[in-house]
């Protein structure tokens, strides 16, 4: 797959089918992910693959009670205006985001894998989350649908008891990805602020010299 295709197109894919993801592309995956860059190559990072059905149906409870909470604290605002307008634009683009927010939450068992990452005396995740997307990436190469998502940070003791991941030896949880068979079209995202409207050059407020109206991708393959 080009580059760019990647890039461009690999997005929050949370509809998947209960289909297994086998051990050579599970593979591929980790395989990626650990060639990211790492902070003095200290690599002080642990990835940790689920597809037993019976830990995927003791985590299912607390993903829900999670997502039940984003949308009462965090989103709140968000969710009560787009019910409040749902005609509008903004509203209709949220509430398709919630609907498949809560697809996955509702059938977080049938979700065939799930990725978790961890790293040791650094929450920062500037050395993991460069290889969470790497592994998203190579996931995206392999015709397979990603999400990252921080939700079960809510319930972080009990995801740590569930997985068995010691809770005295400075491990902090980098979130989960959530891999699977896409039902839906890959495609590029286009809800997203112009660059103008994001982006600044040597000091905060004073804007660029350049503007993207429309994502250069596939017009910068040519």
């Amino acid at each position: 797959m080009e580059l760019f295709e990647a890039l461009y197109t690999t997005r929050a894919m949370r509809r998947v089918r209960p289909d297994p993801i086998p051990h050579q592309v599970q593979a591929a995956i980790l395989d990626a992910a650990i060639r990211a860059p790492s902070g003095g190559n200290q690599q002080n990072w642990r990835f940790l693959l689920v597809d037993d059905p019976a830990t995927k149906a003791q985590l299912a409870p607390l993903y829900r009670a999670a997502m039940a909470l984003l949308w009462k604290t965090i989103y709140k605002a968000q969710l009560d205006l787009a019910e409040a307008e749902p005609e509008n634009p903004e509203s209709i683009q949220f509430l398709r985001v919630q609907a498949s927010a809560n697809w996955l939450a509702e059938n977080f068992e049938a979700v065939p894998l799930f990725l978790f990452s961890f790293a040791k005396d650094d929450s920062s995740g500037s050395s993991l989350y460069p290889a969470t997307w790497s592994a998203m990436l190579a996931a995206r190469a392999h015709g397979i649908g990603s999400c990252l998502t921080m939700v079960l940070a809510f319930h972080n003791a009990e995801v740590f008891d569930i997985l068995g991941v010691p809770p005295d030896e400075g491990w902090s949880m980098g979130g989960c990805v959530s891999l699977g068979y896409a039902t839906g079209r890959w495609g590029v995202a286009s809800a997203r602020q112009p660059v103008d409207e994001v982006s600044f050059i040597n000091r905060w407020g004073a804007p660029t010299s350049f503007g993207v109206v429309e994502p250069l991708w596939p017009a910068q393959a040519d």
